[in-house]
């Protein structure tokens, strides 16, 4: 047996030891992707690939703790219902023995190819390498090595390659950070995915890294999603460790030539970071992203004591609105709704129990303040005179509240909510506005509570 072989072998025996004591937390979610036991973080190669939804994510097995990373792989035909597949790479070799970071995949005539950054220390040193792994069946992966070094000019911060065809082209992003420790993402090109072309930064100028790249076309315009790091908070903007967003502009192909507008941030809550994006055969762009952020209260997670933390968010598709993107639940998941429970008018107030697994909508039919209580545990505000939407939580690390604070257009239209036991992924005014959270709340208390006036529709879900 060898060193690779080895490896995944003890990550299967962490699996059958462990995999029924994370299952069992009543945190643990019911429809989104979370870790067999263990830690998961960025979705990777997320891919339509034959008929078949494949995504691939960042996994620690052994701990609860961030080490050498696996990638895990789960499929799917329909985006809700998830099969675990085969352990699809393992630290095994000398350039990825530190950590098979992140990366995509991209069809290649009968084969899926991955292209990761292998994360290697030497006392104490960083060294980094983007690698390829190949497979003919979707399952099992064969590693070829390294396809790129770091180039003069930028650190060891050099990872996370996004791949991609365009016309008679492939080409790259990566997230990097130059000697002067700032962020950016470069672009490469290549003609046969072998020999690589180095066309220098695409976007730079903030933050000291950026990680996860994605760049894409999204109406008639293009767009360059990723996760700086080294932003300083800025009234309700900016509150996270490490954010996540976007800038639209215009991309002169082939060149590093991206005449773009100002960074937004994608999501407004506490737990989003790292979102990919696929184009699927229906024409839609759909992101997966972590439902975590590092260093962030990781230690204070209750579901440590079951040995999982973390999970990824819902398939959202990507609408280009105005020139602001808009987050979309994927139609598919209209299909785990098993009964209908509520469809009321709300009138001042309202208080009723809603399942850990749901999904509400309110609709309010005027423009006065909307308060919603969750569980006594989360709330969500409306006030139309800043147009303010707030969602409050208790901090992990405390018994202090804490909030995130996002700002709609216009009017208040729709609060679109999923439940998953210990997440909570709020849509405004039909994906305008996201916040993405993870709650932990008294497993008997399951009270929502409003007060305002409008519809309010609940599913129990599957």
């Amino acid at each position: 047996m060898n060193q690779d072989q080895q490896l995944k072998e003890l990550a299967y025996k962490r699996i059958e030891q462990f995999q029924g004591k994370a299952k069992q937390d009543p945190y643990f979610p019911s429809y989104h992707i979370a870790p067999p036991t263990g830690l998961i973080n960025d979705p990777n190669g997320w891919i339509e690939w034959k008929g078949t939804y494949h995504l691939f994510y960042q996994w620690m097995p052994f701990e609860t703790g961030h080490g050498a990373k696996y990638w895990g792989h789960v499929s799917s035909s329909n985006l809700i219902d998830w099969k675990e597949e085969p352990i699809a790479l393992a630290p095994s070799s000398w350039y990825d023995k530190d950590g098979c970071y992140s990366g995509s995949a991209i069809a290649i005539e009968n084969k899926l190819q991955l292209y990761y950054t292998g994360n290697v220390k030497i006392n104490g040193q960083r060294q980094s390498y983007q690698c390829l792994a190949v497979s003919t069946d979707g399952r099992k992966f064969d590693k070829k090595g390294v396809v790129l070094d770091v180039p003069e000019g930028y650190t060891a911060h050099y990872r996370d390659p996004k791949v991609w065809k365009e016309a008679e082209h492939y080409y790259m992003v990566l997230g990097a950070q130059t000697i002067e420790e700032e962020g950016c993402v470069v672009l490469y090109s290549s003609k046969d995915l072998e020999e690589w072309q180095f066309h220098g930064q695409l976007a730079g100028g903030f933050g000291y890294m950026w990680e996860c790249p994605d760049f894409f076309r999204l109406g008639e315009k293009d767009v360059l999603l990723f996760s700086p790091q080294g932003i300083e908070a800025d009234g309700i903007h900016y509150q996270n460790t490490f954010q996540s967003g976007y800038m639209i502009g215009n991309w002169q192909q082939g060149t590093t030539d991206f005449t773009h507008g100002p960074f937004f941030e994608l999501d407004h809550g506490f737990d989003f970071y790292a979102p990919q994006t696929t184009l699927d055969k229906k024409g839609r762009r759909i992101l997966i992203a972590w439902m975590g952020m590092a260093d962030e209260n990781e230690p204070f997670h209750p579901t440590i004591e079951n040995d999982w933390i973390h999970q990824l968010t819902l398939p959202r598709e990507l609408v280009m609105h105005q020139d602001r993107i808009y987050q979309k639940p994927v139609k598919e998941l209209q299909a785990l709704r098993k009964h209908q429970l509520v469809d009321t008018q709300v009138k001042i107030n309202w208080t009723g129990d809603v399942p850990a697994v749901s999904e509400f909508i309110i609709t309010p039919e005027n423009r006065e303040n909307l308060h919603i209580d969750l569980f006594g545990y989360a709330t969500i505000d409306f006030d139309p005179t800043t147009k303010q939407v707030k969602l409050t939580r208790p901090k992990l690390s405390s018994h202090q509240r804490e909030e995130r604070v996002a700002v709609v257009a216009d009017h208040l239209l729709e609060i679109r909510c999923y439940l998953d036991r210990s997440s909570l992924e709020i849509f405004v005014n039909h994906g305008e506005l996201v916040f993405t959270a993870r709650i932990f709340p008294q497993k008997q208390n399951r009270s929502l509570s409003i007060t305002g006036e409008g519809n309010l529709k609940v599913w129990s879900l599957q």
